[in-house]
């Protein structure tokens, strides 16, 4: 037997019919299907490196869409944390300080990723074919498997906690 009376107290505490709430899920659930569905059709087609007359322009041209689709969800995100009620427990500094430090540390780790992939190297360049020279395995991912996918999920807890 399972006991669900944390996890329903949990839920009283997020208002799920709240227009807010739904967009932010909608858009966080968006994004990586968009991406990984269009990145896979530039795969198996070409399609978007003939548009675009090179697999290069192309790339940094669903980089940028990726770009601004993000932008869209972390507005989203935000607004849907602004209207959802607060737990009493963390409204206070120690909340607020770790939230701090665990999007440090997740920002950290998405900048650090970026750095060390390049651009088109985040944005689905082997995909289009381009390929890097050799695997990256230097910090971040010397300490982890996806640092860019724990880094993005630290700075949405830290912000959340914040």
């Amino acid at each position: 037997q399972v006991d669900v009376t944390a996890m329903v107290r949990l839920f009283g505490y997020v208002d799920v019919t709240d227009s807010g709430f739904v967009v932010a899920v909608l858009s966080i659930a968006f994004n990586p299907l968009f991406w990984n569905v269009v990145a896979r059709w530039e795969h198996r087609t070409r399609a978007l490196s003939r548009v675009f007359g090179s697999p290069r322009v192309a790339c940094y041209c669903l980089g940028a869409v990726i770009l601004m689709l993000n932008c869209v969800r972390s507005h989203c995100f935000t607004e849907a944390m602004k209207s959802q009620p607060k737990l009493e427990g963390l409204d206070c500094h120690w909340a607020y300080y770790s939230g701090l430090a665990i999007l440090a540390v997740g920002t950290l780790f998405v900048i650090s990723s970026f750095l060390a992939l390049g651009f088109i190297g985040t944005f689905l360049g082997d995909y289009f074919g381009i390929l890097m020279e050799a695997k990256v395995t230097s910090f971040p991912f010397s300490v982890l498997d996806n640092p860019m996918y724990w880094g993005s999920t630290a700075v949405y807890l830290g912000w959340s906690l914040m």
